[in-house]
């Protein structure tokens, strides 16, 4: 990835000769393709200026002392540039000239400023931080607040003028104008003000602008096929190939709880004997770079043999739009009410196969590889609370 440099030019400005003859040196600096021009103080006869040299030539009596200080002005704006970035503060032309010059404006740069320099510094973390598919979902935020301001009854407001107020507008515009539903724009919202909380902990902002916010709730409902279902699955073969071929890999997803990007990248490699002698599922999850170990059971271990995944050395690959579309068509053929997606596999092996079949709630966070139990409760504990009221039933 292309590292951003600090470029330091000085010129003569010939047309702005003074009462003696001399014009002044100016210096201009770029970064990032955007560029700040000023004067250095240094004045200088026009005939006695090196332009390919960028130098006061030694015709000048001074010449020693004044590209003394033109090389003192590089190595001080270099040094800031330094300093900016070992500080991970915002590093852009504005804030290498107002150092430059002894001013603090770091607050008073606008909305749309500091949010695409935090979205830059995130794509040099890019494979050593985070992943590419995270950094995406922040350039797209940055790339609707562009638009968002751009409305004429909307200003680019400096950070340390922000107050709720923005926050609101922002929502309501992405969904009227972006058709985001809620639960999109409250990820978008928390991607949001992400940088926004740093900046208070860094004393770049005395509070946050948005603390008052409350992110509105959304009912989560979970698909996922009941026994009954998952049953016709296992059981129907289907004419077309291409759609009996994404059954028999949607039923391995059901009984191994891969999401897509880790069964397209399944390898024999990655299946191993566990401590119990028996073969188990070891792979990275790509979201979140944990490593799972998931238990080969018996039904998913008979779909890799029917697909020869042992010879192949990998599934067949479809992507994903393509998969989710083949399995419209399967769920009308099967006549399931249900919008079926790759993911909703995941959900079936959590719930179907596991709660339904008394794992603990632990166990199935562990094999789902989510970051913390409150995930897998957020997600699937109206589940285990009917399975309870399935139980208790027994008594009445």
């Amino acid at each position: 990835m292309k590292h951003q440099k600090l470029y330091i030019r000085y010129y003569a400005v010939l047309n702005k000769q003074n009462n003696r003859g001399l014009c002044p040196i100016y210096c201009k600096i770029s970064f990032a393709k955007a560029i700040k021009k000023f004067s250095t103080g240094i004045f200088v006869d026009p005939d006695l200026w090196s332009k390919d040299d960028q130098a006061v030539t030694e015709d000048d009596v001074d010449y020693i002392t004044k590209n003394g200080l033109l090389q003192t002005i590089g190595s001080k704006l270099q040094k800031i540039e330094l300093e900016l970035q070992l500080e991970s503060k915002i590093l852009n032309i504005s804030s290498i000239y107002d150092r430059y010059k002894g001013v603090n404006r770091q607050s008073a740069i606008s909305v749309t400023e500091f949010y695409d320099n935090y979205v830059s510094k995130l794509e040099r973390l890019i494979d050593k931080d985070i992943k590419l598919s995270t950094w995406k979902k922040f350039k797209y935020i940055n790339d609707h607040l562009a638009q968002f301001v751009k409305l004429e009854t909307i200003k680019n407001t400096a950070i340390d003028k922000l107050d709720i107020s923005f926050l609101e507008e922002f929502e309501y515009w992405l969904k009227v104008t972006k058709n985001q539903k809620q639960i999109t724009i409250n990820k978008t919202i928390q991607r949001f003000r992400k940088p926004f909380k740093a900046a208070v902990s860094q004393g770049l902002l005395p509070k946050d602008p948005f603390a008052e916010h409350k992110t509105k709730t959304v009912s989560n409902r979970v698909v996922f096929l009941t026994p009954e279902e998952l049953e016709i699955f296992e059981n129907t073969s289907l004419i077309q190939s291409r759609l009996d071929l994404v059954r028999q890999l949607f039923i391995f997803c059901c009984y191994s709880g891969l999401a897509y990007a880790e069964m397209t990248a399944l390898k024999r490699t990655h299946i191993q004997k566990g401590f119990d002698g028996k073969d188990w599922i070891i792979i990275t999850r790509l979201k979140t770079s944990k490593t799972i170990s998931i238990p080969l059971l018996p039904k998913a271990n008979r779909v890799l043999l029917d697909l020869d995944f042992y010879n192949n050395n990998s599934l067949p690959k479809l992507s994903n739009q393509r998969f989710n579309s083949y399995l419209k068509e399967i769920a009308v053929i099967l006549d399931i009410n249900k919008r079926l997606t790759h993911h909703t596999a995941r959900k079936t092996f959590a719930s179907t196969v596991l709660l339904y079949n008394d794992v603990p709630m632990e166990i199935v966070q562990k094999l789902l590889g989510h970051s913390s139990i409150t995930i897998t409760e957020q997600s699937y504990g109206k589940i285990l609370n009917k399975q309870v009221s399935r139980e208790l039933a027994r008594f009445y």
